[in-house]
C-alpha cells in the first residue's frame, strides 16, 4: 500500500501557490495527494506539527485548490488508521528531534523541514518522504539514504532548475531516481 510521509510543498505547489513551477509539477502533485485519498496511508506525528505546517500554509473553509481539499481529507480520516498513522517525536529543543536520523544534518535542515524525516524515521516501515520542488533537499537527500530515509521528489526538473540558480557554484547533485510504485 501506497505510504508517505509529505512535505507540505506538495500541498501548496498543487493548490499553485509556488510561484516559477512548471505545469508538470502541479499536474505531478495534484495526482500524488488524489492517488494518497485514493488508496493510501499519510504518516504525521502526533504532536500535529506536520498538521499545523499544513493548515497555517493553507485554506480549507472553502478549499482553493487540491492541496486544501487534501488537508480537508485527511482531517476527516485522523481516526482512521487505514488512511493516516500517528508516530510519536521527541522535541529536544525547538525544531530539533531525537528521532531526526543525522543529528549533524539537522542543523542544515531549515527548522520547518525537520520533521519530516524525524517521522519518517520514526516509523517502523520508514515511509518515503514526497517533496516537491525544495531545491536544498537535493544536498540533503543522499545522508538521509544512508539511514534508510528515502526522499521521493516528484518534481525532480523543477528541484534541480531551482538548486542551479540558487547554488551556482555548488557541485550538482542529482535528484535520486525512485521507483514510481512510491
Amino acid at each position: 500500500m501506497l505510504k508517505a510521509v509529505i512535505d507540505t510543498n506538495v500541498l501548496l505547489v498543487a493548490n499553485q501557490q509556488h510561484s516559477d513551477i512548471s505545469i508538470e509539477c502541479v499536474a505531478s502533485c495534484i495526482e500524488r495527494l488524489q492517488a494518497m485519498q485514493s488508496a493510501g496511508i499519510v504518516v504525521i506525528d502526533d504532536a500535529f506539527i506536520i498538521l499545523n505546517e499544513y493548515q497555517n500554509k493553507t485554506r480549507i473553509n472553502p478549499p482553493r485548490g487540491v492541496g486544501d481539499v487534501f488537508l480537508k481529507w485527511l482531517l476527516r480520516n485522523m481516526g482512521n488508521p487505514q488512511r493516516v498513522e500517528m508516530v510519536n517525536v521527541t522535541l529536544t529543543q525547538i525544531d530539533c528531534y531525537a528521532e531526526f536520523p543525522d543529528q549533524q544534518l539537522q542543523a542544515e535542515f531549515d527548522p520547518p523541514d525537520r520533521i519530516f524525516p524525524a517521522v519518517a524515521n520514526a516509523h517502523p516501515d520508514k515511509p518515503i518522504i514526497w517533496q516537491a520542488a525544495d531545491c536544498k533537499w537535493i544536498d540533503w537527500w543522499p545522508v538521509l539514504a544512508e539511514h534508510g530515509i528515502k526522499v521521493k521528489f516528484l518534481c525532480v526538473a523543477d528541484a534541480q532548475r531551482f538548486y542551479e540558480t540558487k547554488f551556482p557554484r555548488q557541485r550538482h547533485v542529482p535528484a535520486p531516481a525512485m521507483p514510481e510504485s512510491n
